[in-house]
């Protein structure tokens, strides 16, 4: 029953015209007398943001706010893989060889996260991890390994929750919302980078189009709380993370590629 009253009420809600009206409020600068509020309720680290509060002249601006230049440290092993977001790691495990992995108990489709069966087919029994990021984080997102882009794509139109009542309760939220898949490749090891819309507002805007990435460059940003899916190649990766959930920050290491570089 509350699975169900939970989706009717989405369903009502989640509609275009409330979106782009959300969208158009919280980049208008009458949204400025919200942030303060927005600061307190949600506790912003005020220290280590690129300006001021009163500098920023949106609320859209403040949500997608820099930080300064030495606020998120990078890990900087060669093979290590950082934390692309200021999130918490929620679920963590193995893609099974049916193309699935269970998320807050319940069952996601990879292939149809990536947008079909021939997009899955490295990552079988490889490695997921989930990143949720609330409205209290940083929402900038940065590349969690060095490495060349080979191929990034757009799947879906609508979005929905993607917090621990989204996920409980959603239509397959990870594997349905408006998502952008970027894919890397280094040292012989391809890694996906699948970037969630949050409900309402489906904006996750690429800062650039280029073929290379540096680890702990930005490649994007979140204009809403939001989620991110990394996934890895079998036998590929090794996490350094035991006990979830487990807060993390950009830059932060949370495995290690294997070493090689052939396959």
């Amino acid at each position: 029953m509350i699975q169900m009253i939970y989706r009717l009420f989405i369903e009502l809600t989640n509609r275009k015209t409330t979106s782009l009206l959300l969208a158009k409020f919280s980049k208008s600068k009458l949204s400025r007398m919200f942030i303060p509020s927005f600061s307190r309720i949600y506790k912003i680290n005020q220290f280590e943001m690129e300006k001021p509060l009163h500098e920023y002249q949106s609320l859209n601006e403040f949500f997608t706010r820099k930080l300064k230049p030495d606020a998120r440290p990078i890990f900087q092993d060669s093979l290590s893989v950082i934390s692309p977001v200021d999130a918490t790691i929620e679920d963590m495990g193995e893609i099974s060889f049916d193309h699935s992995i269970h998320v807050k108990g319940k069952m996601y489709s990879v292939s149809e996260m990536l947008g079909g069966e021939d997009k899955v087919q490295k990552y079988l029994n490889g490695t997921f991890m989930v990143f949720y990021l609330s409205p209290t984080n940083y929402h900038r997102i940065h590349s969690p390994i060095s490495g060349k882009i080979t191929e990034q794509r757009t799947i879906g139109t609508k979005s929905y929750p993607v917090n621990k009542y989204g996920l409980k309760y959603g239509k397959r939220p990870l594997s349905k919302n408006y998502r952008i898949i970027t894919e890397i490749y280094y040292n012989g090891v391809s890694m996906a980078l699948v970037k969630v819309g949050a409900m309402f507002i489906n904006s996750i805007e690429i800062l650039s189009n280029r073929n290379e990435v540096e680890k702990g460059s930005e490649i994007a940003y979140f204009s809403f709380g939001s989620t991110v899916v990394l996934l890895f190649e079998a036998n590929t990766f090794t996490p350094v993370l035991k006990n979830l959930p487990y807060p993390v920050q950009v830059g932060e290491c949370i495995g290690y590629l294997k070493e090689t570089s052939t396959r």
